[in-house]
C-alpha cells in the first residue's frame, strides 16, 4: 500500500511557483487560495470523463497524466504530461458553463495531485480581472475552430486522395495481371479438355494414359522450381526444344517451345514423354502437356497477383494504423516498409532503394500513424530532390539510447543558408504550387514535441540525410 501523499501548503508563494499564477496580484492570488482545493488520485484512475459537465479547472501539482479523446468509437491518446503547472479539465471556462462539457478524458499515469478551481466561479472572476483578454480568447478560439474545421477537412481529403491514388496505382498492376491470367486460364483449360478428348478417341491404353498423367504430374511439379534464365539461355533452350519438336513432326513447335522453357523443361524431358506414349501419340500428348504446364504457370501468376494485393492491403492497414491503438510499442521498420509501398508509384525506375536496416533494434513507444506521416514527408522530399534518378537510402541504427532512422538521397543537397530555416512553417524551396512548406514543420513537431526525439539534417551535394532520433523508453512529459 502506497504512503499517503503529503498535503501541500497553499500560499501566495506556492502559487507563484506555478507558471499560470506567477504574474497575478496578491488580491487575485488570495481569491485563488479561497476557492482552490487539492485533490489526490491514484495511478490508473480516470480523473475526468469526456462529455461530462465541465465543472472544474485542474492544475497539475505532481505526478503524470494522459489525455484521450473519443474518435470513431475508440479513445485516441492526445497528450502525456508530468509538467508541474500543466492544466486540463474546464480549459474553456471563460465561455461560461451553460453549454460546455469536458473536451477530453484524463487518466492518472501515476499517483498525482491537482489544484482544482470551480469553473463557474473562476469564469466570472476571470472576466472581471481580464475583460479584454477574455474577448480576445473567445474570438481567437472561435476563429481557430472555424478555420481548423475548413482547412482540416481539405487537408484530410488531400491526404486521403494522395494515399488512395498511390494505393490504387499499386493495386492496379496485380489486379490487371490476375484478370489477364484468369482469361487465359479459361482458354487453356478448354484446350486441355479438347486434347484429352482427342487422346481418348485414339483408344489409348488406360495404362498408357495413366503413365502419361504421371509424367504430367512430374513435369508440373518442376514449374515452381524452374531456374531463372538469362535472355541468351532462354533463346538457346527454345531453339533446342524447337528443334526437338520439329524433328518429331510437330507442326508449329516453335509456338510451344517458350512454354516448355518457362516451365523449366529441356529436350531430355520431352524424351521421357516420348518413351511413355510412343511416336503415334506424341503430338497430342505434347500439346496436352503444354496446356497443363501453361495452366500451372497461369495459376501461379494469379496466386502471385492476389498475394501482392493482400500484401498491399496489409501495408495500407499498417500505414494508416487501422484497428490499432494510437500509442504502442513498435518496430520502426514496419512503418518504413509500409510507407515505401504506399509511395511505390512515385519511386520511378531510375531510383534505387537501399534498405540498410539494423534488425536488432528494440521496439520503441510511439504514435506509429504519426511517424508514418514523418516517413512519408521525408521520403517524398527525397524523391522530389532526386528528380527521378538516384539512390534512396533507408538506414536504421542505435545511437546511444535512441533509435536513429536516417533517410538519405543523392540529390543536389540543401544549401547551407536554408538548413537553419528548413523546419520553419511555410518555408519551402519548391516552386509555387508544388509545396506548402508544412511537411518538415509537421514532421519536426511530431518527432520533437510528440515523441521527445530530434530531427536533424546533414547535407552536401550528392548526399543529403535526414536523421530522426527516437527514445527507446517511455516519455511522460509532453
Amino acid at each position: 500500500m502506497s504512503e499517503p501523499i503529503p498535503e501541500p501548503e497553499l500560499t501566495r508563494e506556492f502559487l507563484r511557483e506555478l507558471f499560470l499564477f506567477t504574474s497575478l496580484s496578491d488580491a487575485q492570488l488570495d481569491w485563488i487560495l479561497e476557492h482552490a482545493s487539492v485533490e489526490h488520485y491514484e495511478g490508473g484512475v480516470k480523473v475526468i470523463n469526456e462529455g461530462d459537465p465541465a465543472t472544474c479547472f485542474y492544475v497539475l501539482l505532481s505526478g503524470a497524466l494522459r489525455m484521450t479523446k473519443l474518435d470513431s468509437g475508440g479513445e485516441v491518446e492526445t497528450t502525456r504530461s508530468d509538467q508541474r503547472g500543466a492544466y486540463c479539465g474546464a480549459t474553456m471556462f471563460f465561455f461560461g458553463q451553460e453549454q460546455l462539457n469536458y473536451g477530453a478524458s484524463v487518466y492518472a499515469l501515476s499517483d498525482l495531485t491537482f489544484l482544482t478551481l470551480p469553473a463557474r466561479e473562476f469564469a466570472e472572476q476571470f472576466r472581471r480581472w481580464f475583460p479584454m483578454a477574455t474577448h480576445l480568447l473567445e474570438g481567437s478560439y472561435l476563429g481557430w475552430r472555424n478555420a481548423d474545421a475548413l482547412i482540416g477537412r481539405r487537408r484530410r481529403l488531400l491526404a486521403l486522395g494522395q494515399v488512395s491514388a498511390g494505393l490504387m496505382h499499386e493495386l492496379n498492376n496485380p489486379a490487371a495481371a490476375a484478370v489477364r491470367a484468369t482469361a487465359s486460364l479459361r482458354e487453356r483449360v478448354a484446350g486441355m479438355r479438347h486434347k484429352l478428348a482427342i487422346l481418348a478417341k485414339k483408344d489409348i491404353d488406360p495404362n498408357l494414359l495413366e503413365q502419361l498423367i504421371d509424367v504430367q504430374e512430374q513435369l508440373v511439379k518442376q514449374v515452381a522450381s524452374a531456374p531463372p534464365l538469362t535472355a541468351m539461355q532462354q533463346a538457346d533452350r527454345e531453339d533446342e526444344i524447337g528443334d526437338w519438336l520439329s524433328d518429331h513432326g510437330l507442326e508449329q513447335g516453335w509456338d510451344l517451345a517458350p512454354i516448355f522453357v518457362s516451365a523449366g523443361l529441356s529436350a531430355a524431358s520431352l524424351d521421357d514423354v516420348l518413351d511413355s506414349v510412343g511416336d503415334e501419340l506424341i503430338d497430342s500428348a505434347v500439346r496436352w502437356l503444354a496446356y497443363a504446364l501453361e495452366t500451372e504457370m497461369l495459376m501461379g501468376e494469379i496466386e502471385d497477383s492476389t498475394t501482392r494485393i493482400s500484401a498491399l492491403v496489409g501495408a495500407a492497414k499498417q500505414y494508416s494504423q487501422m484497428d490499432r491503438a494510437p500509442h504502442q510499442w513498435i518496430d520502426v521498420h514496419d512503418g518504413l516498409d509500409s510507407t515505401l509501398v504506399m509511395l511505390g508509384s512515385k519511386i520511378g525506375p531510375g531510383v534505387k532503394v537501399v534498405k540498410d536496416y539494423d534488425r536488432t533494434l528494440p521496439r520503441i513507444p510511439a504514435y506509429p500513424g504519426e511517424l508514418n506521416q514523418v516517413w512519408t514527408n521525408l521520403i517524398d522530399n527525397a524523391l522530389g530532390a532526386m528528380g527521378g534518378s538516384g539512390t534512396l537510402t533507408l538506414h536504421t541504427a542505435l545511437v546511444e539510447d535512441q533509435v536513429c532512422v536516417e533517410i538519405g538521397d543523392t540529390g543536389p543537397g540543401v544549401p547551407e543558408e536554408n538548413r537553419q530555416r528548413i523546419f520553419e512553417p511555410f518555408f519551402t524551396t519548391k516552386a509555387v504550387g508544388e509545396g506548402t512548406g508544412l511537411g518538415l514543420d509537421i514532421s519536426w513537431r511530431i518527432v520533437v514535441e510528440r515523441h521527445h526525439g530530434d530531427l536533424r539534417v546533414k547535407s552536401v551535394p550528392g548526399d543529403t540525410r535526414f536523421q530522426t532520433l527516437l527514445p527507446v523508453t517511455e516519455q511522460a512529459s509532453e
